[in-house]
């Protein structure tokens, strides 16, 4: 699937953009009309936890669109000026309220389609004391047996939970790296 072309105006001088193969590179690029300035288009990344309080683990249910309603980690888009760690641990206090200790990086979700790239940390909840921030309908914890499954937002949300999952019955967590298509 081809990237959707956004950019139809120079952000230097304003004037109209062009998608081609500028010189010395290899594929379409928006480039300026009037002042040749080349505007690249990367991915977003979009980082987050999954925080566990003994065998539970924490939901966000979305108070936001996409997907209003629907279950999620605590998770958005990373800001300029962090790390990925400290954007999901910002993400994870901003949507749930929470107290955690972040732990290693579980897992690395490629979006291509949609040109996103999705991180998820581990998290241990200090304590149970959730506090949702507006962006949250309401945080609760589940089992496993107990996560709504049909209820979850995002595909990334769903191969991360079952991941984590299975990490958790063989006792060892590693790091996992997902193509969604």
């Amino acid at each position: 699937m081809l990237p959707v072309r956004r950019i139809q105006h120079c952000r230097v001088c304003g004037a109209a953009a062009q998608y081609r193969v500028p010189a010395d590179d290899n594929r379409e690029r928006a480039v300026c009309t009037a002042c040749g300035e080349i505007h690249y288009e990367n991915p977003l990344n979009v980082v987050g936890t999954v925080p566990v309080w003994g065998d539970q683990v924490l939901l966000c249910r979305r108070n936001i669109e996409p997907r209003h309603g629907m279950w999620t980690l605590p998770a958005g888009f990373m800001e300029l000026g962090e790390t990925t760690a400290e954007g999901a641990l910002r993400e994870t206090i901003e949507e749930a309220g929470v107290a955690v200790e972040m732990q290693p990086l579980f897992s690395v979700l490629n979006v291509a389609r949609v040109g996103q790239v999705h991180l998820f940390y581990r998290a241990r909840l200090l304590n149970t004391t959730l506090d949702p921030g507006p962006e949250t309908i309401e945080a609760q914890l589940f089992t496993e047996a107990e996560v709504p499954w049909d209820q979850l937002a995002f595909r990334t949300v769903r191969q991360t939970l079952q991941l984590f999952f299975d990490d958790r019955r063989r006792g060892h967590f590693g790091v996992h790296t997902v193509d969604v298509t």
